[in-house]
């Protein structure tokens, strides 16, 4: 269960409920295409009606809920086409995102990606899924910040949000897992040397794994 946010003042309720929510149904604790019941969900989350309408509200722009008439809201659900669509461009954008930070990437941008790609690996160390992710999603930010395009932002992030929860489930098989972390490694290298060509190389290596990983797994669960 979520923990309290009793610490967090009033106006951040809804801030600290989208936080929240948004995790659950990355991990798949919210299953897509379930409905979002206010009532268990002020419950588990602590929080009034208010504070948790609007963290749906903001889920809702993100792409991770949709808002149907007649059902109220429920947990996005992608069509296969629609994954290996999303997936297609996500290796389009990282990859650019990457040729482009090699060649604008600052020393302080470096340090603080090195920084949490250690993070990452400790994460990884202890099997903690939860903080690998999300380290891991922070690296993939840093690098599409550091090239410093911010058209090139705003479409990464709306798109990667309709594949949070994919991200994380490809992590779930311990071969994929340790070359998600191999891959990593190699876009670290890349970007302290400013290779664009084997950075744009690897990332968009790592998300067609990804694709391919997610795609395996629908059809497994469809077999």
């Amino acid at each position: 269960m979520p923990a309290t946010p009793a610490s967090q003042p009033p106006p951040a309720r809804h801030e600290w409920a989208a936080r929240q929510l948004r995790q659950m149904i990355i991990e798949g604790l919210v299953a897509p295409g379930s409905k979002l019941n206010e009532r268990e969900l002020c419950g588990a989350l602590q929080v009034s009606r208010t504070p948790l309408r609007e963290a749906i509200k903001r889920l809702a722009a993100e792409g991770l809920v949709e808002l149907l008439p007649n059902r109220g809201a429920v947990a996005a659900t992608l069509s296969p086409a629609d994954i290996r669509h999303s997936f297609e461009l996500m290796a389009e954008l990282e990859g650019m995102a990457g040729e482009l930070a090699a060649r604008r990437v600052t020393g302080s941008e470096l340090t603080e990606i090195r920084a949490l790609h250690f993070e990452m690996l400790a994460a990884f160390t202890r099997r903690d899924l939860s903080a690998y992710y999300e380290l891991n999603s922070a690296i993939h930010r840093a690098i599409v910040a550091a090239a410093k395009n911010p058209v090139l932002a705003e479409v990464y992030a709306q798109v990667n949000a309709r594949l949070h929860s994919l991200r994380f489930r490809t992590n779930q098989d311990g071969v994929k897992w340790e070359q998600a972390v191999d891959d990593h490694e190699a876009m670290v290298r890349a970007l302290a040397v400013q290779d664009g060509p084997a950075l744009r190389a690897v990332m968009t290596r790592h998300l067609q794994t990804k694709r391919d990983v997610v795609m395996s797994q629908l059809a497994s669960v469809n077999e």
